[in-house]
């Protein structure tokens, strides 16, 4: 899509649609690194609020020493961008403690954290919130899934166990960093086979992208209005990913299907602990 037909598009929708919709994205940080070698986590509050959304799953947020996601970074971003914070799963490597974080302006009714960590690997998580978008519940869950294959499919596998438990007249919105190179994966053909095609934008790397590793899944599908990747001149240094975007229009996709889900029939994978692998 052309990129400035697509904003056209986004801002024309943006100024239309009333606060029944959701605009959400899902960002990257890489610890407020920038692709120049600064860290900057002002640059990135900046591109926040240039992405214009009301809530924000956030990947590689900065925790401090001891790994709490109460930090200076998190809390910054939050002050700037007067969003409520909400923190995920600690990762602890040799580059120090960061992981997911979700920002919103939208209540925050219920929260809930799930443990994805593959042994030996470093540690993953998801969070599952539920958000009061004008009066419906929406269920948003935020992750970032590991490097290797055998990982992601370990993790996707759990991450349907979730999805299968949300009440099917539930709106739900998947978001993060799938870390999917192939666009023919096995973690993508199984979440889509359960919430739709998300579409998919190069998001990675910033200042070239090339892979789509960023991505959002709606169910019902058809409540997916526009989806974008935002690339401007900051969002290509700020970060090593570009954010990804989308307009949800949640009452609409509960109404259309009478408050009731009809899943894609496809079958997808329950979580098998001793084939997780």
């Amino acid at each position: 899509m052309n990129q400035d037909t697509e904003l056209v598009s986004w801002h024309n929708l943006d100024e239309l649609l009333g606060p029944d919709c959701l605009r959400i994205a899902s960002y990257n940080i890489h610890r407020c690194a920038g692709t120049d070698g600064r860290t900057d986590a002002a640059r990135v509050a900046g591109i926040i609020d240039e992405i214009g959304c009301d809530t924000i799953g956030l990947q590689e947020v900065a925790s401090d020493q001891d790994g709490r996601h109460d930090s200076v970074q998190l809390d910054y971003l939050a002050e700037r961008t007067h969003m409520q914070a909400i923190p995920g799963h600690t990762i602890v490597n040799h580059t120090g403690h960061f992981g997911n974080a979700l920002l919103t302006r939208r209540p925050v009714l219920a929260v809930r954290q799930h443990d994805l960590s593959v042994p030996q690997r470093e540690p993953r998580g998801a969070i599952e919130a539920d958000l009061d978008i004008d009066g419906l519940v929406v269920r948003v869950f935020v992750t970032h899934l590991g490097l290797r294959p055998g990982e992601r499919r370990y993790q996707v596998r759990k991450m349907l166990d979730l999805l299968h438990d949300v009440p099917p007249e539930r709106p739900v919105i998947v978001l993060g960093d799938i870390n999917e190179w192939l666009p023919i994966g096995r973690p993508l053909r199984w979440l889509h086979g359960l919430l739709g095609q998300a579409p998919a934008e190069r998001s990675f790397p910033a200042r070239w992208p090339i892979f789509a590793l960023d991505r959002v899944w709606v169910r019902p599908y058809w409540a997916l209005l526009a989806f974008g990747t935002h690339r401007t001149a900051g969002a290509r240094i700020a970060s090593d990913h570009l954010p990804v975007k989308a307009i949800i229009a949640a009452k609409v996709g509960a109404e259309r299907d009478g408050g009731v889900h009809r899943p894609n029939r496809r079958r997808v994978p329950r979580t098998k602990e001793r084939n997780a692998l």
